[in-house]
């Protein structure tokens, strides 16, 4: 008889498997990243099917076999329902899924890359937080929690708040992240450092990065004709 395993995760992605299953991309606490099957998953009513869609964070109940995990249940405590009914907001959350994607991997302890992508998605969620400034964070944490945080860039003028924001994003724990607001002036230094130091530390196009910057633009676009 299998024995099961709980593991506490998130799902990073999920994609069709035959005709009726899905293969699940999870960041969990206990195993890091891995991929799992939920059976019958894409039939209609089935009770795995919003459980393994992209973002649904709970406790997974699972069954080891010789070469994968299969999902048997699942206990979903947030399914950040404000970001299935905001399309950049998704955006975002899809390409923060796609970094931890990047940087995890199985077996390996992945608990601070968890808690940095729950707490960015509760962020989004949270109309007084610009999506810009939330990404920045992110991208910034992510590469401080791999251990490729260069600190700010050498020779380059920046807004003393632009410093102090850096300084704090680096060092603060995850949880006390997303407690502030900055200017417009140091939200765009931010992005243009966090920016630039992604672009030498990822080697990696990320297809969620690519959508979301069009997206951007298009919007941007549709604002300025007003």
């Amino acid at each position: 008889m299998q024995e099961s395993l709980y593991v506490t995760g998130i799902v990073l992605k999920q994609s069709p498997f035959g005709e009726y299953d899905r293969l699940v991309c999870l960041l969990t606490r206990e195993k890091g990243k891995i991929t799992a099957f939920a059976r019958g998953a894409r039939k209609p009513g089935n009770r795995l099917a919003a459980a393994t869609n992209p973002f649904a964070f709970g406790t997974f109940r699972l069954y080891e076999g010789r070469t994968s995990y299969t999902i048997s249940e699942a206990d979903i405590q947030n399914f950040f329902p404000e970001l299935l009914t905001d399309y950049i907001g998704a955006c975002y959350g899809m390409y923060f899924a796609e970094v931890a994607d990047f940087y995890c991997r199985e077996n390996n302890d992945e608990r601070e890359m968890l808690k940095l992508v729950y707490q960015s998605l509760r962020a989004l969620c949270a109309p007084a937080l610009p999506n810009e400034l939330v990404r920045s964070i992110f991208e910034l944490k992510a590469i401080a929690v791999n251990g490729e945080y260069p600190g700010p860039p050498a020779g380059r003028r920046l807004e003393e708040s632009t410093r102090y924001a850096l300084s704090y994003i680096a060092q603060s724990p995850i949880e006390k992240l997303y407690t502030f607001t900055v200017r417009e002036d140091v939200l765009r230094e931010l992005a243009m450092v966090a920016g630039r130091i992604r672009s030498r530390v990822i080697d990696k196009k990320m297809k969620s990065l690519e959508m979301l910057e069009m997206t951007n633009s298009v919007n941007n676009s549709a604002v300025g004709m007003h």
